[in-house]
């Protein structure tokens, strides 16, 4: 069988590797078939991969050289630029040389360059606090164009990095993502990128849409302590409204997501994320209103609803808001229609 054309490199930079984790949870019995079934041949990736030391040295100097072509340069986790711009709190093992460094010139010669997690499109948890590292993301700095390549770079097909935000990312985001670069009869474009350089496959939509507890959300029925069922927006801190991902219709390993796990969502795929001003599980709250609502909903009218919501919460909905069980079930009756 011929060898699969999309040859994609994996590096890992300032990060945990979650993302990698995540990504061999992909809903397959065989990940190195689905990889070979979507036409992608993994070049290297440091966990996954036989190859070390001069062997996996070897393979990247075969690409910067043009031996093997590269097709997508993938990053995990954020650059470190420090100390004071050397990018010498990381170096490639074996090498001497700046992991930042090594990330630049793959890029000049990458046909795709992919920024897998928050960390490496916009600094994510990496970034957080004082920054010690300077760390930072390939084409972003938090919600600010720069970045390693700054905000100009662009790839031979016209695209800027390609942010497959989420800490961790979704496996099937990631995958659909590369599946879709490697699709020459469908090229990728810029349009199918939204204003943060994220795919709108999974963007377009919020971690809100097919969440269990929206019809807790739909009369304001709210969990009070994380074991609760109601909706975990008005005070336990979720951003489900604000989120941009498919979370809650993509389910995690087939059945579960953050909210399901009746954690709050942490809009992870956003920048800044990692610093969102108070504790996770908390919503803060002007006039008992809470600060972060729907991002398309006005103010005015969201208390309007929210109070006419309220007041018209069925008792089965009330009860079981603040159970960390069913505590009465729907009413059983006929329907047919006479």
């Amino acid at each position: 069988m011929a060898e699969p054309a999309f040859n994609v490199l994996w590096l890992q930079s300032g990060g945990c590797g979650g993302c990698s984790m995540s990504l061999l949870c992909a809903d397959t019995a065989d990940f190195a078939a689905q990889l070979r079934q979507l036409g992608i041949h993994l070049l290297w990736h440091p966990s996954l991969s036989l190859a070390s030391g001069q062997g996996a040295l070897q393979v990247f100097q075969d690409c910067l050289e043009g031996r093997t072509p590269l097709h997508a340069l993938c990053i995990e986790g954020a650059v470190l630029r420090g100390p004071g711009g050397t990018g010498r709190f990381h170096l490639l093992a074996g090498t001497q040389q700046p992991m930042m460094d090594w990330v630049r010139r793959l890029s000049g010669v990458a046909r795709h360059v992919v920024a897998v997690g928050s960390c490496a499109a916009y600094g994510g948890i990496s970034a957080g606090g004082s920054n010690p590292t300077d760390a930072c993301g390939l084409q972003y700095e938090g919600d600010q164009c720069g970045g390693l390549l700054g905000a100009a770079w662009r790839d031979p097909q016209g695209l800027p990095v390609v942010n497959v935000a989420g800490c961790p990312t979704h496996p099937g985001w990631v995958l659909e993502t590369l599946a879709a670069l490697a699709d020459g009869a469908q090229p990728y474009g810029a349009e199918q990128l939204d204003s943060l350089g994220r795919p709108r496959a999974y963007c377009d939509q919020l971690a809100h849409h097919g969440c269990a507890r929206n019809e807790f959300y739909e009369y304001k029925a709210s969990a009070e302590k994380p074991s609760d069922l109601g909706c975990l927006m008005e005070h336990m801190g979720c951003k489900g409204t604000q989120a941009h991902a498919d979370c809650n219709i993509r389910l995690w390993n087939g059945e579960g997501s953050c909210a399901r796990g009746g954690y709050a969502c942490i809009s992870c795929t956003e920048p800044g994320f990692e610093e969102p001003g108070h504790p996770f599980h908390q919503t803060p709250k002007v006039a008992g209103i809470p600060i972060g609502l729907p991002t398309d909903m006005h103010k005015a009218w969201f208390v309007a609803l929210a109070s006419l919501s309220k007041s018209a919460t069925p008792g089965r909905v009330k009860r079981n808001a603040t159970a960390d069980h069913v505590v009465v079930a729907p009413m059983v009756r006929k329907t047919r229609l006479k």
